[in-house]
């Protein structure tokens, strides 16, 4: 019975087991490894990236181009209107008060202003309060307002020509967090993120502030963002409002505050933040906006200065002070209402700075070409000895040669005449090219590629490749005067018929221009004169390769073909050569090279290239020097007579004009003592323009050297030079008291021997005395 009630054990029982995890719960756990791993490489390549470019080089700063500064100093041919033009070109700006550098106003004959400090190459100038006192067109004395003590000269700021940008067209000055104004810390500070020093990169109140704001709007309308947001925005971010930018903006500014301290974070702010459009050209950073809106650096700026400057930040284009000064004035205010609230000023500081006027200056576009022509120069002498990147990204200082003066000048001067010159008839269309040189150093002080002065492009004093006409001679002339026993300035030339027998058969019969013949002429009337005839019988009979070494010793290394036409001219050449050229006749056979650099200095003020004034001999000087008088004598008599028709004759000018077939070429080349000037105009097809050297390219020149010659030509003979009174009518020597008697340099030992029948001899001289001595006395 018993075991009838047992209860039967169930056969091959088994161990039951927990039920296996459910594949959703495992695609969760695999989707959070997968999301952490990939989280947490994102997050290494945003540590990485930030870390790359925050800790690296963060910005490509264009390089900075200058004009040549002006010194002033007692004796200075500058006119107050002349001054006050330059003082515009500088952005300086009226202020009877002289509150700031940058400042200047005119009162009677002189004119007061208070200089910027300004690092040049050789040093620091500091910034000073003057009186320059004027007298007629001339600086009379410098004065010292603190000190009222005389000073011998003082250097001006440059004005700032151009730019070389990167690709991407920004601009900025740096500053460094110790050096920025308290005052614009403060009030970044009040207004911007007053919980800059303790938050951790994000504040979690900003943030669900403006998602409330953002919900009840239906769209993202206002950010919680930090000052690290901000910066996160402008210096890695675009400014687009999306979800997706925002959480990166949250991330890399939590990276920033891990990696760096808060001055490197506000100092890189301070340097980034976006102020302002400059046409093409964004305005980053206090340092640049400082000089944009108020033409001053930014420690000179007040407090209402500064305020506004803050109160751009929320809205550059909103707040502009040109354009919405009314909205700026009440931005303004109300930053410095904060920074009163917070005790950062006080009451006796905000009232007068919120009764301020704005005191922007006139909007001035600060242009990466203002002078592009001579931009393009620079650039094509930087790029021998930098790379593009060196260029566009590193900060570079260059300063150059250019003379704002001189080149406004000739902007004017090609403006005015060419629009008078198009008014002749068959005349039209066009075009210019023209350089102006210092005669002592070779320093180029005006370029225009174009008739335009802000045309970019083919820059024809550059790349213009041209026939020169009659601008060959003085080469030709000089070559042969280095033969002083067979070719002095009186040696009788043939100017009549002449065939040279070319290539293939091919004879060539060149003509004057008037289509005469002009007989037996002496060598300096065919050169004043510019005699075809008798040019082509020198040329072939020095040679022509000797006179292609003379243009290659003068500076000319382009290659010339040796043909006989390039005895008249033919071989073609760019202005930019022609001026290298003459630059050499007006150095008296000295060859200096033309510079268009003086220095170039890195960002931090290190000198990295000198340009320094170098000159060799490269000519006979003797040779040089007669050919000079003989373009003096062009001047005086020949082809450029009508330059004195509105220039004194004081100057004694030196000069040629070249013209070419069918009159496609107008050229004139000449020099005062001061300026050497080359002019060409002509059309680019090439076509006639209608003019000769002397009806178009000596007017433009003769109108600019009205503006900018001061000092005569004196030329200083060599020792081997000796002057000898020659009687026109036969040759010989005679002296001053023959009629018609013109005195002419000549070579040692190269003059004529024999005396004219009008000079007395010794002999003559005693016999007269004697005859007079007894007529007297018997």
């Amino acid at each position: 019975m018993a075991k009838k009630n047992q209860r039967a054990k169930p056969k091959n029982k088994k161990k039951t087991k927990s039920p296996p995890p459910g594949r959703l719960t495992k695609f969760f756990i695999y989707l959070l490894v997968f999301g952490t791993f990939v989280f947490a490489t994102y997050m290494g390549y945003l540590d990485y990236t930030v870390r790359q470019q925050f800790a690296g080089k963060r910005w490509s700063i264009p390089a900075r181009v200058y004009a040549s500064p002006v010194e002033l100093y007692a004796g200075l041919e500058l006119g107050t209107r002349d001054f006050e033009n330059l003082l515009a070109q500088l952005h300086y700006h009226r202020d009877y008060q002289l509150s700031g550098p940058g400042s200047f106003y005119k009162k009677n004959s002189a004119i007061y202003l208070k200089t910027r400090r300004f690092v040049f190459w050789d040093g620091q100038q500091e910034s000073q309060a003057l009186k320059i006192q004027f007298k007629g067109k001339s600086v009379a004395r410098l004065t010292r307002l603190d000190t009222s003590q005389d000073i011998p000269v003082i250097r001006l700021d440059p004005v700032q020509i151009g730019s070389f940008y990167p690709t991407l067209k920004e601009d900025r000055v740096l500053i460094k967090m110790e050096n920025a104004p308290d005052h614009l810390i403060n009030g970044l500070l009040a207004t911007e993120d007053r919980n800059f020093y303790s938050h951790f990169g994000i504040s979690f109140k900003a943030i669900a502030r403006a998602l409330y704001v953002n919900l009840k709007a239906g769209s993202v309308v206002q950010g919680g963002s930090t000052i690290t947001q901000q910066l996160v925005k402008n210096f890695y971010l675009s400014a687009e409002k999306t979800l997706i930018r925002k959480i990166n903006e949250a991330l890399i500014a939590l990276i920033l505050e891990y990696r760096f301290n808060k001055d490197e974070i506000l100092e890189a702010y301070l340097n980034e933040i976006y102020l302002g459009q400059d046409k093409a050209s964004a305005i980053h950073g206090f340092g640049l906006a400082s000089e944009f809106y108020f033409g001053r650096p930014l420690d000179s700026l007040d407090l209402p200065q500064i305020a506004t400057l803050v109160a751009m930040v929320r809205g550059p284009s909103y707040y502009d002070p040109r354009r919405h000064p009314d909205r700026a004035i009440q931005r303004r205010n109300l930053v410095l209402d904060e920074m009163y609230k917070q005790g950062f000023i006080s009451e006796l500081e905000a009232q007068p700075a919120k009764q301020s006027k704005l005191y922007v200056v006139a909007k001035t576009h600060r242009p990466a070409n203002r002078y592009p022509a001579f931009l393009d120069l620079v650039k094509r002498q930087l790029r021998q000895e930098y790379r593009n990147e060196d260029l566009t990204s590193e900060g570079l200082r260059i300063f150059t040669t250019l003379d704002p003066f001189v080149q406004n000048k000739l902007e004017n001067t090609i403006k005015k005449k060419l629009s008078q010159l198009e008014k002749k008839p068959k005349v039209s269309k066009l075009q210019t090219a023209s350089l102006v040189t210092r005669r002592d150093s070779g320093e180029i002080v005006a370029l225009m590629g174009s008739r335009k002065a802000d045309a970019a492009g083919f820059n024809r004093a550059l790349d213009a490749v041209r026939p020169i006409g009659s601008l060959i001679k003085p080469v030709i002339y000089l070559t042969a005067l280095e033969y002083p026993q067979k070719y002095t300035a009186i040696t009788k030339i043939s100017d009549t018929s002449i065939t040279v027998k070319g290539a293939k058969g091919k004879d060539w019969t060149p003509k004057n221009y008037d289509n005469l013949e002009h007989g037996d002429v002496e060598l300096h009337t065919a050169l004043s004169r510019s005699y075809n005839l008798a040019t082509v019988r020198i040329g072939m009979d020095v040679g022509i390769a000797r006179t292609a070494k003379t243009l290659r010793d003068m500076g000319v290394n382009r290659e010339v073909k040796l043909y006989p036409s390039l005895l008249l001219g033919a071989s073609p050449l760019t202005p930019l050569e022609v001026t290298q050229l003459y630059q050499t006749l007006a150095g008296d056979g000295f060859a200096t090279p033309l510079r268009s650099i003086r220095e170039v200095v890195a960002q931090n003020g290190e000198r990295l290239q000198s340009y320094p004034y170098t000159v060799r001999q490269t000519v006979d000087p003797a040779a040089a020097y007669i050919t000079n008088t003989l373009l003096q004598e062009a001047m005086q008599e020949g082809t450029g007579r009508s330059a004195y028709l509105y220039l004194p004759s004081a100057l004694n000018l030196a000069g040629k004009t070249g013209t070419t077939n069918k009159l496609r070429d107008s050229w004139f080349a000449g020099f005062s003592g001061d300026y050497l000037s080359v002019v060409w105009i002509g059309r680019d097809d090439n076509k006639p323009a209608g003019l000769t050297g002397a009806s178009g390219a000596l007017q433009v020149w003769i109108e600019l050297m009205k503006h900018i010659a001061r000092q005569p030509v004196v030329l200083i003979p060599p020792e081997t030079i000796e002057m000898q009174w020659i009687d026109p009518s036969n040759g010989l020597l005679a002296d001053e008291e023959c009629d018609l008697a013109t005195a002419y340099p000549f070579v040692s030992g190269s003059a004529p021997l024999q005396h004219s029948p009008c000079v007395e001899t010794s002999l003559d001289k005693a016999k007269t005395w004697f005859n007079d001595f007894l007529l007297d006395n018997f």
